[in-house]
C-alpha cells in the first residue's frame, strides 16, 4: 500500500470497510453498530447526515465521543434502493411539501435537496471544486456580499485532507489557490472533448476535474464505469459520497446513526439557555435523545426551520434568533445550461456529468457592470431532464419527439453564477403544516439586477464556446442549483445565526455544521467546503476536548 493511502487509512478507513465481495454494503458494521438509549446523555446529537453531518460524526466518534447521528430518511443500500432509471431515483430528494415564493421563486427538489444518510450529495454530479481565497473577502475587495469571520487558509488543510479522503481526481488547477488533486483527472467523453475543443478555439482555458470519483480502484471501491448516473446515487460506489466516505468509519468508531428519524426540536432549558437534547419523531413515536451538545446539520432549507420551530419563552422568535438573522440570506447559485447540437454523436451521458471545467470567469471582472463570476463545466442531462430543456424552449408534439431522437448528437454546457446574498431571501414558517403537524418552510427568492447581468454574460460564454467547437444549433435554459446560507457564520449576532467556531449565537452549546453558514457561495459547487468547514469544526472541538461545549463565545482561537 502507498505511504499516502497509509495516513488516509489512519484518519479514515471508509474505503476499506465496503465489501469486496460484490455487495457494496457493510451490513454486519451497520447491525453491530453502537446504540444508545434515549435516556443516555450522549456528548453530541448530530442532526442529519450529509455533507456536514456525515464529516462531523465520523471525526468526533474517531476522538472518542459519544455521537448519535440522526437523519430523517432511510439508510441507503446502494444494491436494492439505488436504479438506473431517472424516474426511479425520485426517493433520493426532499419531497416533503414546502412553499415557494418571491419574485423568483427557486424550485425545490432534485438538484438541491437531499433525503437519507448521506444527504444530497448522494445525487450530486460528483464535482469537488475549492473555493477561492477571494470569496472570503467579497465585500472588503468588491464591495459586494460579506466578507467571512474566517479565511481561505483556514480551510486549506481541510481541503487538503477531504480531497485525499474522497478522493478527488483532476488535472492541475490553476485558479484560486493552484493546487493539484491525488488521482489523475479521468478520460473525457464526447461531451468533454466539445468543452475542450470549443474551449481552445474561443480562447478560454479550460481543464479536466476535479471529481470525487477515484480514477482506479481506492480501498475497496472500484473505479467509475463511465455509466452517466452519477445523479441517481452511483449504485457501483465510485462517487464519493458521505454514505461510503465517512459513515463506514463513523460505525466503525462507535457511532450511531439513526435513520428513519425526523427531528422536531431542539429542546433548550430556558433557565440555563443551554441545550439538552433534541425530540424526534420515529415509526410513529416521539422520542428525546438526551446530549450535551447538539449540532444541526439539516442544510439551507431544514436548519432555519427547525431552529425557528424550536422556539421558547426565552427564545421566542427561535434559537440564533435574537436579531432576526435565522432564515436570511439564504442563495442559490443561478445555473443556466446551454446546449449546442454537432453532426457527429456525441452521447454526453456516457461519462461523469462534470468532466470538463473552466474558472477562467469566476473572479470580478472591472471592466464589467457586474460583480463577480461564474464556472462553468461540462453537464450532460439524462433524457427526461433533456426533454424539460426541449419543452422549456416551447418545443411540443411532433418537434420534441424529434429533438429526443436527436438526443445523442447534442453537447451540453453549465454555469454556476454568483447570485448575491440578499437579507429578504429567506427561510419563514408557513401556516400550513406537514404530516406531522409541524409548519413547513416558505422559501421567498428574488434576483437583483447583478444576478441577471451575471446569468446573461455566462451564458453568453458558453454559447461561444459552443459555436467555437462547431455548434450548428443552440438553445439555452435558465435554472438554479444549490442551496448555502441561512444560518449564516458573521463576527457577531447582528450580522449572523453562528460564529467562527460554528456556535450559534446565545446558546453555547448548540452549532449548525452545513451550508446553511456560507456567507458567500462563490461560483463553486458547495460540498467540498462544507465538508471542510465541518472537518475544522470537528478539528477545533477534539482540541478543546468535551469541556468545550459549552464554553463562552469569547475565544479568538
Amino acid at each position: 500500500m502507498r505511504s499516502d493511502y497509509r495516513d488516509i487509512r489512519a484518519r479514515n478507513e471508509s474505503a476499506w470497510l465496503i465489501p469486496n465481495d460484490g455487495t457494496r454494503t457493510n451490513h454486519r458494521l451497520r447491525a453491530d453498530m453502537r446504540r444508545y438509549d434515549d435516556h443516555d446523555e450522549v456528548d453530541l446529537v448530530v442532526v442529519g447526515a450529509g455533507a456536514g453531518g456525515g464529516v462531523l460524526t465520523q471525526r468526533l466518534a474517531r476522538a472518542g465521543w459519544r455521537v448519535v447521528c440522526l437523519d430523517a430518511g432511510p439508510f441507503w443500500d446502494p444494491d436494492t434502493d439505488w436504479v438506473s432509471d431517472e424516474r426511479g431515483s425520485h426517493t433520493l430528494y426532499w419531497t416533503d411539501p414546502r412553499q415557494i415564493g418571491g419574485s423568483h421563486p427557486v424550485p425545490l427538489g432534485s438538484n438541491n435537496s437531499g433525503r437519507g444518510v448521506g444527504g444530497s450529495m448522494v445525487h450530486y454530479a460528483g464535482y469537488t471544486p475549492r473555493f477561492h481565497p477571494s470569496d472570503f473577502t467579497t465585500r472588503t475587495a468588491d464591495g459586494v456580499g460579506a466578507d467571512w469571520p474566517i479565511g481561505y487558509h483556514d480551510l486549506k488543510p481541510f481541503y487538503e485532507a477531504i480531497e485525499q479522503e474522497l478522493p478527488v481526481a483532476g488535472q492541475d488547477w490553476p485558479w484560486g489557490d493552484p493546487h493539484s488533486y491525488p488521482h489523475h483527472p479521468h478520460p473525457v467523453s464526447g461531451n468533454g472533448e466539445i468543452f475542450l475543443r470549443g474551449a481552445a478555439a474561443a480562447g478560454v482555458e479550460a481543464r479536466v476535474g476535479p471529481v470525487a470519483i477515484p480514477n482506479g480502484r481506492f480501498g475497496n471501491r472500484p473505479h467509475c464505469i463511465y455509466r452517466g448516473f452519477c445523479l441517481q446515487g452511483c449504485k457501483v460506489n465510485a462517487k464519493a459520497s458521505p454514505l461510503i466516505t465517512h459513515i463506514p468509519d463513523a460505525l466503525a468508531h462507535g457511532a450511531e446513526i439513526r435513520p428513519d428519524s425526523m427531528v422536531t426540536r431542539v429542546v433548550v432549558d430556558d433557565r440555563t439557555g443551554t441545550v439538552t437534547g433534541v425530540t424526534y419523531l420515529r415509526a410513529g413515536r416521539e422520542h428525546f435523545q438526551r446530549a450535551r451538545a447538539v449540532a444541526v446539520a439539516g442544510y439551507s432549507i431544514e436548519t432555519p426551520r427547525l431552529l425557528l420551530l424550536s422556539a421558547t419563552d426565552r427564545y421566542p422568535d427561535g434559537l440564533g434568533n435574537d436579531h432576526d438573522q435565522v432564515g436570511r440570506y439564504l442563495m442559490v447559485q443561478g445555473a443556466p445550461q446551454t446546449a449546442g447540437r454537432f453532426d457527429a454523436e456525441i452521447r454526453m451521458y456516457k461519462a461523469p456529468p462534470p468532466e470538463v471545467s473552466t474558472e477562467q470567469f469566476y473572479e470580478t471582472d472591472p471592466t464589467q457592470p457586474y460583480k463577480r463570476g461564474w464556472s462553468i463545466q461540462t453537464v450532460s442531462p439524462l433524457p427526461i431532464t433533456w426533454a424539460e430543456h426541449v419543452t422549456a424552449q416551447g418545443h411540443w408534439g411532433a418537434p420534441l419527439r424529434e429533438y429526443l431522437r436527436d438526443y445523442v448528437h447534442w453537447a451540453t454546457l453549465g454555469a454556476l453564477c454568483e447570485y448575491l446574498p440578499q437579507p429578504d431571501n429567506r427561510v419563514t414558517l408557513a401556516d400550513e403544516k406537514d404530516r406531522h403537524g409541524l409548519p413547513v418552510a416558505h422559501f421567498s427568492y428574488s434576483q437583483c439586477e447583478n444576478d441577471r447581468q451575471l446569468t446573461a454574460a455566462a451564458t453568453r460564454s458558453m454559447e461561444r464556446i459552443l459555436k467555437a467547437a462547431g455548434a450548428s444549433d443552440i438553445i439555452t435554459i435558465d435554472r438554479y442549483a444549490h442551496l448555502v446560507g441561512g444560518a449564516r457564520m458573521a463576527t457577531g449576532p447582528e450580522d449572523g445565526v453562528v460564529d467562527r467556531h460554528h456556535r450559534v449565537f446565545g446558546v453555547p452549546n448548540l452549532y449548525v455544521v452545513d451550508g446553511s453558514v456560507l456567507p458567500t457561495q462563490g461560483a463553486a459547487n458547495p460540498a467540498l467546503t462544507i465538508m471542510a468547514l465541518a472537518a475544522r469544526a470537528a478539528d477545533r472541538l477534539i482540541r478543546l476536548g468535551r469541556r468545550g461545549l459549552t464554553e463562552a463565545q469569547v475565544s479568538p482561537s
